[in-house]
């Protein structure tokens, strides 16, 4: 340890928190939200009596489970230009940016998990409360967004959020675009002051620290869950 240099890290410290780590979680937060979204729409096709809709909705799951999310990070950084350009008709690629790339990619890639989670949740809850909500005079949309969809959230909670990790750790993969994400910015700094050990061992500590605390929080939040029951 006598030629770490920890003054590189002190030094570079307010860069990589302030660019990087904001990259970082704006594009887990908002990859989050939007997959959650997605995830859910598809949980509901997937459990729908309609073979069409569940047969989508199941080969979409299991083509983007099946594939590496690196893979699909090069394809949509790539193809998303020319597909804007073909819905706007412009004739040419319209360049969307780095981040909208990535995002759009991870919350196209994740729905596939978060689909699995709610759908889970979905069938956690008592086919009996449904069936209450039909007798009411609830339609299909209403009971399952008044009765079946807030139960089924409270019971994935701590699955959505262990899932949340997954997609944070997961975002260092954008850094292959050249994107300023954390493990991009140590990695601009290493490039340039020479310092690859210090700035990937301190990425590789600030990753740990950030997801064993938050894992740590799922943790407690599930044992207050079960305390409530």
């Amino acid at each position: 340890m006598t030629g770490f240099d920890f003054d590189t890290i002190v030094r570079t410290a307010p860069y990589l928190f302030k660019v990087g780590l904001a990259f970082t979680l704006k594009l887990t937060v908002l990859s989050t939200v939007g997959a959650i979204i997605l995830g859910t729409l598809l949980a509901m096709m997937r459990l729908s009596s309609n073979r069409v809709l569940s047969g989508a909705a199941g080969t979409y799951v299991n083509l983007m489970r099946a594939l590496p999310l690196i893979l699909i990070i090069f394809w949509f950084y790539f193809l998303v230009p020319y597909i804007v350009g073909w819905v706007t008709q412009a004739g040419r690629p319209i360049a969307v940016g780095g981040f909208t790339s990535a995002l759009i990619t991870f919350i196209l890639f994740e729905a596939a998990y978060f689909c699995e989670i709610m759908r889970a949740g979905i069938q956690s809850i008592p086919s009996g409360q449904a069936g209450a909500g039909y007798a009411l005079g609830l339609n299909y949309w209403q009971v399952m967004g008044k009765i079946v969809l807030p139960q089924a959230f409270r019971n994935m909670t701590p699955l959505l959020l262990t899932q949340m990790i997954v997609v944070f750790q997961d975002t260092s993969l954008v850094y292959v675009l050249s994107l300023t994400d954390f493990l991009g910015a140590a990695n601009n700094v290493a490039q340039r002051d020479g310092r690859l050990v210090e700035m990937f061992v301190f990425a590789a500590v600030v990753y740990f620290i950030i997801s064993y605390t938050a894992s740590r929080l799922v943790k407690v939040v599930e044992r207050r869950m079960a305390i409530a029951r």
